[in-house]
């Protein structure tokens, strides 16, 4: 920017600053034609980033229903799947479920409606995380088995109820 400045005060100089003054002075020197074309075009780019810089959102954006959504969405494709306790067969399962739960959870309390809509289906986890603590192994998922897929289902038919949440 300064040689840009410097530049044009030579060129108004030599010109006289009369008639025409705001007219460069064509340059008999191509080397000064062309750092005058180089320093122009970096004080347009320093300008456009400087503006750029000033266009761009400084908040960030809230989640939104789209998080609770698709967190909705993973649960759901849960509907169809069972264990038998005792099996071996739930670890997979009941992890899954309490995953997507636990997801469910995190995006109702961060959605822009705020947890108040969300009352029920975060109360009946609530108690659901209450009974199982952090212990998440096969053989105590399998002890709350029931209260897992109560829970499951229940935030189903609470959310079937609610279509604007996860549409």
């Amino acid at each position: 920017m300064i040689v840009a400045a410097a530049l044009v005060s030579c060129t108004q100089a030599s010109s006289g600053g009369g008639p025409g003054a705001d007219v460069p002075a064509a340059s008999t020197d191509p080397a000064a034609a062309d750092r005058a074309r180089i320093a122009e075009d970096t004080e347009n780019a320093d300008r456009a980033e400087r503006e750029a810089a000033v266009e761009e959102p400084t908040a960030v954006p809230t989640p939104g229903s789209a998080l609770v959504r698709d967190a909705f969405a993973t649960l759901q494709a849960t509907l169809d799947d069972t264990c038998t306790p005792g099996a071996g067969d739930c670890a997979y399962f009941l992890g899954r479920v309490t995953q997507e739960l636990t997801e469910l959870d995190e995006s109702m309390r961060a959605d822009d409606k705020g947890p108040g809509h969300f009352k029920q289906p975060l109360a009946d986890m609530k108690v659901l995380f209450d009974k199982l603590g952090d212990d998440r192994s096969e053989a105590h998922l399998e002890k709350y088995f029931s209260e897992i897929v109560g829970t499951r289902d229940g935030i189903n038919t609470w959310m079937q109820d609610h279509p604007d949440d996860y549409r």
